[in-house]
């Protein structure tokens, strides 16, 4: 195997196990932050106009325990990292708070400027924001995908204020997030887990504690994580496999990368598999989401 073809393998293991951000001394070639970067805008710009109807239907039943956990009130000063087309912020404005989303996508951007937030252009690193100028910070499944999470997750501590309080969500492990461990199962059986030329990811998250060790390392404090369960429906294989394709970043690379001519055995796999979760509307898969919390000091 060579180097490239190694460091693919490796990363596609960590998936299997749970994580998006495997520390990059792992890897055979080096972590490049700015190709991360550019493979992630890319990517969320072809996705941006089929986000809502396509992946957003697996985020949307974290959105209230992700504000819950932030502590989300009216005249809450919130800020939406990795916002997209705004699904958290609009949640967060019915609530009577004063929501601001933050994303590098325009495309993104135009849509939830469309839906009426209030959003800006600029970079979950370094966040274009005064000291201390919200009162809680969120991000719905966006942390792992900046190329240095403790930079993003520093930087947010920098824009709350003392008392403030912030929360992300990640994908659990796929022992909890069947949806994910039925493509990643197939892929391995009939197709190529290397298949993807998706940059090595940055440093991150491997589980549930280190969600809650990335807040402490950013200096938060009464760190705590939930897990929440869902259930994701779809019609069959094909919708599951078509919706991570036209909605995400990763997976959609690694789908995208198969042979044309694996995907039949891929998705027959994903149906048999998924028999256990059918009745008479489709396939209702269980996905679920760590909820990691913090305080600012």
């Amino acid at each position: 195997m060579n180097a490239l073809r190694a460091k693919r393998h490796f990363a596609f293991s960590v998936l299997l196990r749970g994580s998006s951000c495997p520390p990059c001394e792992h890897f055979l070639m080096p972590f490049d932050p700015e190709a991360v970067r550019a493979f992630e805008h890319a990517r969320w710009q072809q996705a941006a106009s089929a986000y809502e109807s396509s992946f957003a239907t697996a985020t949307r039943p974290f959105v209230d325990p992700l504000l819950e956990a932030a502590g989300v009130r009216e005249d809450t000063r919130l800020l939406d990292i990795a916002c997209g087309p705004g699904l958290v912020a609009s949640e967060a404005v019915s609530r009577g708070a004063n929501a601001r989303g933050l994303d590098f996508s325009p495309a993104m951007l135009a849509i939830a400027r469309a839906h009426g937030i209030a959003a800006d252009e600029g970079d979950a690193e370094a966040q274009p924001y005064a000291d201390s100028t919200f009162d809680a910070v969120v991000s719905n499944f966006g942390i792992h995908h900046v190329p240095r999470p403790a930079l993003a997750l520093r930087e947010t501590y920098r824009v709350l204020r003392a008392g403030g309080r912030v929360a992300f969500s990640f994908w659990a492990d796929h022992n909890d997030n069947i949806a994910w461990k039925l493509l990643f199962d197939a892929i391995a059986r009939h197709g190529d887990p290397s298949a993807s030329d998706a940059p090595a990811p940055g440093g991150g998250f491997r589980g549930t504690e280190q969600c809650a060790e990335a807040l402490r390392a950013a200096g938060f404090a009464d760190c705590s994580t939930q897990l929440v369960h869902a259930i994701w429906r779809h019609a069959d294989a094909h919708a599951l496999v078509t919706t991570l394709q036209t909605g995400t970043a990763r997976m959609a690379a690694m789908i995208e990368a198969q042979d044309p001519a694996a995907m039949p055995a891929i998705i027959a796999d994903i149906d048999a598999n998924a028999e256990i979760y059918r009745n008479a509307n489709g396939i209702d898969v269980p996905i679920a989401a760590v909820i990691a919390a913090g305080t600012k000091r």
